[in-house]
């Protein structure tokens, strides 16, 4: 099928319902999974991926349009630029009140040091809803060989640090556990126990170098819920890399097992073989989600998912592989003459997604690519 980006004049069937309200440490509606997007941080990891800080405006503005509910757009105290794009986009974006009335939460991403945390909150303080994400490993490899701290010691940063971001003034503070599937379980929900504590909004578990299968990333979800002291009174979010290809199905078992906050990259990219990719967590959670997922929903406008991934691509540099799920040049391209016949009667029989749901328009009254029947 001939495709090309359309100009959506319609919204997603999908936003039909409302978005909750906004409360740093829950969300009123069991059913609501916050979309964090750090295409803009971690996406921008990527060898290769730097982009100006008129693109990252860009792209945040283009966010909000697509109904991310938090931009984490740099990573503050890693260069004056970072800082600056970081800063402009909290004054603007963070500020701009969507069409449901809406605003954005502009995150800034830090490590468990003062300097890094206060950096990031002079940068993302003007956001009406700023959150500081600080993070430190917690598994033994990283403990001993990157940070050579003991657990003892890691605790105390993690609680010290925690505790000097709402001194502050913000009260949306996301911790950040580095590593958490290799984590040992009993440490692992001791740390979380003390930043919530000490006033924690968001624990992220992060899947840092893709190691862990769907059932191993829901297990672990589900154990801290059930072992971690206050976990009750946070939101449990997900970040999963994609090094084994499971990036995106851990990110859905995450969701499933009580996440509700899963951090993706628009085209799924990032680190080394990159991030979940947020077009197909979210079609999932549109196509699944009220069937396998219990009811599942974002507030994600899918129709301007295209226009994104299009303007990610050029402005990142990172091309896509015509094959790449739902964006990709081939993804709704039939040239078998079996799917041709198939389409031509009927466009379920190869096509469980229509294009237009995320921005494509079709350019030919068939729909399809013709090839030859063998």
């Amino acid at each position: 099928m001939a495709t090309k980006t359309s100009t959506p004049s319609s919204q997603s069937p999908k936003l039909s319902r409302l978005r909750p309200q906004y409360i740093p440490n829950h969300i009123p509606d069991s059913s609501y999974v916050c979309i964090l997007d750090t295409t803009l941080r971690d996406g921008e990891q990527s060898p290769g991926a730097t982009m100006t800080a008129k693109e990252k405006l860009d792209i945040a503005r283009q966010l909000v349009k697509l109904g991310v509910h938090i931009l984490q757009p740099g990573f503050p105290s890693a260069s004056n630029s970072d800082f600056m794009a970081v800063k402009m986009i909290a004054q603007e974006v963070g500020n701009a009140v969507g069409d449901d009335g809406y605003v954005p939460v502009i995150a800034g991403f830090c490590r468990c040091v003062e300097k890094d945390i206060s950096t990031a909150w002079e940068a993302v303080k003007y956001a009406k809803r700023p959150r500081l994400c600080t993070s430190i490993a917690t598994s033994p490899i990283h403990m001993e060989h990157k940070l050579r701290k003991s657990k003892d010691q890691v605790i105390q940063i993690a609680r010290d640090m925690v505790e000097f971001a709402r001194s502050l003034g913000c009260n949306d503070i996301q911790f950040g556990a580095e590593d958490a599937t290799r984590s040992d379980r009993e440490f692992l929900y001791e740390i979380l126990g003390v930043v919530i504590e000490v006033g924690a909004t968001t624990v992220n578990i992060a899947d840092t170098v893709g190691i862990v299968m769907p059932l191993e990333l829901g297990k672990l979800i589900v154990d801290i819920k059930d072992n971690t002291p206050g976990i009750a009174n946070v939101i449990i979010s997900t970040h999963c890399h994609n090094d084994l290809g499971l990036a995106t199905a851990n990110t859905i078992e995450g969701a499933r097992t009580g996440a509700r906050q899963l951090e993706v990259t628009i085209n799924g990219i990032g680190e080394r073989a990159g991030n979940a990719s947020l077009e197909e967590v979210v079609m999932v959670l549109a196509s699944k989600g009220d069937h396998a997922l219990n009811g599942l929903y974002t507030r994600i406008n899918t129709r301007h998912i295209l226009e994104t991934s299009k303007m990610v691509e050029e402005y990142s540099g990172m091309h896509l592989q015509p094959h790449k799920p739902l964006v990709g040049a081939n993804a709704f391209v039939h040239a078998s003459g079996i799917h041709q016949d198939g389409m031509l009667k009927h466009k379920g029989t190869y096509e469980t997604i229509s294009p237009e749901e995320i921005g494509h328009k079709r350019t030919t009254r068939i729909g399809i690519v013709l090839g030859k029947l063998r």
